[in-house]
């Protein structure tokens, strides 16, 4: 009988490993798969935070740069409206001082003798014109500002009268 119990026993404990190997797999499978659904979960989570705070640190960034472009935007239109009247008034003060220089003390000319023309030169004088005795002509250029340089313009102007090409022309039209 003795025999009879151990071998029931050994079947006992032969069923019982059986079934605890058993669910020793199945408890393996479920951690397995619960693992996996956790990392998935994990993922999906992360890739949607990740997203989400792209999305605010985009929008912040948006922000934050258009309000430094607006600040950006208003100091230097200031600044080019400060340099654009800077330059009017360089340009008016220019132009006025080209009509006025016959008449400032170091015109070496006698002032009724110029003539204004404003371009390609600004005067052409006419040497001795108001006593009645022309000595020569002079095409004068005024420069104001820090450069004095010539344009294309006057400087082709000056250098034709440096080679000597000025001519004498009448014209006499008759009309109809």
């Amino acid at each position: 009988m003795m025999i009879v119990i151990i071998v029931i026993l050994v079947i006992v404990v032969f069923i019982l490993a059986r079934n605890l190997l058993k669910m020793s797999r199945e408890i393996q499978e479920l951690k397995g798969t619960a693992e996996s659904r956790a990392m998935k979960m994990f993922e999906d989570w992360k890739k949607n935070e990740w997203e989400l705070q792209r999305k605010v640190l985009e929008a912040n960034l948006k922000r934050e740069y258009e309000v430094r472009f607006q600040e950006w935007k208003l100091a230097e239109e200031k600044k080019i409206r400060e340099d654009a009247i800077n330059k009017s008034r360089s340009v008016i003060m220019g132009q006025v001082t080209e009509h006025l220089i016959p008449y400032f003390p170091d015109f070496k000319y006698n002032s009724k003798d110029a003539r204004f023309i404003g371009t390609p030169v600004d005067f052409v004088v006419f040497d001795g014109l108001s006593e009645g005795n022309v000595k020569k002509i002079v095409f004068v250029e005024v420069k104001t500002g820090k450069t004095g340089n010539l344009s294309t313009r006057e400087r082709q102007v000056r250098d034709v009268v440096e080679r000597k090409e000025v001519y004498w022309e009448k014209l006499h039209y008759q009309g109809e």
